[in-house]
């Protein structure tokens, strides 16, 4: 009898092993699995989809760059195109940061941040924005559409929409730390003269380094009546990097700081186990089918303490359930993982 439970339990773990090698992607057939990173190199990544295609771009410091794939996995091969230049000189002529492309009222909008190249530094940084009425992102003319109007200087504008209203969100420079503000959007150019902090470094690992950092805010609508906006917490370069959150009620007033509930811990942060270091500025999106949800985020290899040599990466993530999303850990680069589903299809 002990025999046959010794076989019968043995049989079992095979079968689990054998399961968990196909989630992982280790069994499946090339061709339906990805590795990380996306790119050999690009921070902060912004993916949106739109009419079966994703629209992927990140910063590269000189330009804003869009790639047009059906698999967001598959960058490499995917389209890719300038679509726009910074002028020779002006507010928006230097270190060009952290884009996002954002379909609004049946027209692309393109947000970056930008300095001046004849007063660089963070005391001229702003967020601007382009448009672009073609069907196609990577085709027809961005018009300069000029500085968003934020009270702060500050970098990372996001939009996105709730109830029917556009919000912006962006990480304003105030004294010594990078405070998180959200407005309501009058046009996709123009933003509301009431903009309000939800959130500020407060936390022990949002202030590694010596700098007091809260920045890229990311909307990501929850499974129960949440919404939570995902950022980025610590100084890009600090290899503990990671992800905080803030929590709020769908029902409840957007523009009150007290609606906002901020994570105690980092919602996703580094693994030393997997060599993945300061992950951060991330976006969400998901699987042609709509049926999984995907975040995608820029983090190292290396624990370099340096602003550089970050390149995207994607992973699946699933929900709690009290409806908060659950990241999981970063998984390590080169590891075989299964495709979003109905990419091969």
């Amino acid at each position: 009898m002990n025999a046959i439970r010794l076989t019968t339990t043995a049989i079992i773990v095979t079968i689990l092993l054998c399961l968990s090698a196909n989630i992982s992607g280790q069994n499946l057939p090339q061709g339906q699995t990805f590795t990380n990173p996306l790119l050999a190199a690009g921070a902060d990544p912004w993916v949106v989809f739109k009419d079966g295609y994703y629209y992927y771009t990140n910063t590269t410091g000189r330009d804003l760059t869009l790639w047009r794939t059906k698999d967001f996995t598959d960058l490499a091969q995917s389209e890719k195109k300038i679509v726009w230049t910074p002028p020779a000189s002006g507010p928006n002529s230097k270190d060009i940061w952290a884009p996002e492309l954002h379909s609004l009222n049946g027209k692309w909008y393109l947000y970056y941040t930008a300095t001046d190249k004849a007063k660089p530094g963070d005391h001229n940084r702003y967020v601007f924005v382009l448009e672009n009425v073609s069907t196609n992102p990577l085709l027809g003319n961005w018009i300069d559409k000029g500085r968003i109007n934020t009270t702060y200087t500050g970098l990372d504008g996001s939009v996105f929409e709730h109830k029917g209203k556009h919000y912006f969100l962006y990480s304003g420079y105030v004294g010594p730390q990078s405070n998180l503000f959200i407005a309501e959007m009058v046009n996709p150019w123009t933003i509301s003269t009431k903009q309000v902090e939800i959130a500020r470094p407060t936390l022990p690992w949002e202030k590694y380094d010596g700098r007091e950092i809260c920045e890229g805010p990311e909307i990501l609508k929850g499974k129960r009546g949440q919404l939570f906006i995902v950022y980025s917490a610590s100084a890009c370069w600090d290899d503990n990097y990671s992800l905080g959150m803030l929590t709020a009620s769908e029902t409840s007033d957007l523009l009150d700081p007290a609606s906002w509930t901020k994570s105690s811990q980092p919602v996703f942060a580094k693994s030393t186990t997997n060599n993945v270091f300061g992950p951060g500025h991330n976006c969400f999106t998901k699987s042609p089918d709509g049926k999984e949800d995907w975040i995608v985020y820029h983090a190292k290899t290396e624990a370099n303490k340096a602003c550089k040599d970050r390149s995207p990466r994607a992973q699946r993530f699933t929900w709690k359930p009290d409806g908060s999303p659950d990241f999981g850990i970063p998984i390590a680069a080169g590891n075989p993982e299964p495709k979003p589903s109905s990419v091969n299809k």
